[in-house]
């Protein structure tokens, strides 16, 4: 993958940091008490997750907690335990980026984009193409204004 691909695929945003966690509400308290505010809370009943979303600068922390055994980031807690999740990077076309990683040998997890949270489309690329990280593509789905 060359510099102007890379630059195609993710562009220079960092759309936010995803940490998994056992006990939502210690978590909670801890990067409160770090000075970051809470603003919202998502369940993403598809992924059997609930995202806790602090602002942070220009980007978010995404706490991650499970909703039910059987989810990825219920499976992720039982192998290694709390930590950062995923990397996720802003793009503008989520379908030409998935694409853009297939010809330089780059593997989706997704190879249809999916509906996460804050409406946002996404896709995950499998750690074992990206240097042990787990990288998630978003999208903003774009909302079409109406008259009234």
């Amino acid at each position: 993958m060359n510099d102007e691909d890379i630059k195609n695929l993710v562009g220079a945003t960092l759309d936010h940091i995803g940490i998994a966690v056992a006990d939502p509400d210690q978590a909670i308290r801890l990067y409160s008490n770090l000075g970051l505010v809470h603003s919202t809370t998502e369940e993403i009943t598809e992924q059997g997750v609930k995202a806790y979303i602090f602002p942070a600068g220009q980007t978010r922390i995404e706490l991650l907690s499970p909703t039910r055994d059987d989810s990825p980031v219920a499976k992720f807690l039982s192998r290694k335990g709390q930590g950062l999740h995923h990397v996720a990077f802003l793009v503008e076309d989520i379908n030409k980026a998935l694409l853009t990683c297939i010809e330089n040998n780059i593997k989706p997890l997704d190879s249809v984009p999916r509906i996460g949270a804050e409406g946002k489309l996404i896709a995950f690329l499998d750690p074992r193409t990206t240097g042990g990280v787990l990288i998630e593509l978003t999208q903003s789905v774009k909302q079409e204004s109406k008259d009234f």
